[in-house]
């Protein structure tokens, strides 16, 4: 007989992961509220923070996916990838050509991975929670 693997996360993980999430991003957000920055520059690293969530995100959500035998296109598959990377290199850049000292380009650095991190771990969950939730019998949906 075969047993099946619960995929239901810990209350502790899910909490973990939002704490990370909501810690991360409001790290960020703070840090660009708190900045000498133009207005501009901030509206730039808060969209390039926003997009890396979302790009992340539809990684874990198209290689999960695939792991579960779910169609998924390879140019979704590949934008995905290509979009999560951009998000990363458009940080880099940016603080490398900011005028800010060491101690913030790192802090920008960290919250950034730290909230991207914690959004693949929140949608983990979240996917997780949902098919634990299905009957044998009924069909995933590929919504999370």
């Amino acid at each position: 007989m075969e047993q099946k693997q619960s995929l239901q996360p810990t209350a502790a993980f899910i909490g973990a992961s939002w704490l990370a999430l909501l810690t991360g991003v409001t790290a960020f957000i703070i840090g660009l509220s708190n900045a000498g920055m133009q207005l501009n520059e901030k509206g730039y690293y808060f969209t390039v923070l926003m997009f890396g969530l979302f790009a992340a995100v539809s990684v874990q959500k198209s290689v999960r996916d695939q792991l579960e035998g779910i169609p998924v296109t390879n140019l979704y598959y590949g934008i995905s990838w290509f979009s999560t990377l951009l998000t990363i290199v458009l940080l880099v850049v940016g603080l490398w050509n900011a005028e800010l000292t060491r101690s913030e380009k790192g802090f920008y650095a960290m919250s950034f991975v730290l909230s991207i991190f914690a959004a693949i771990a929140v949608q983990k969950n979240t996917r997780d929670m949902r098919q634990g939730r299905k009957p044998d019998n009924e069909v995933v949906s590929s919504k999370f």
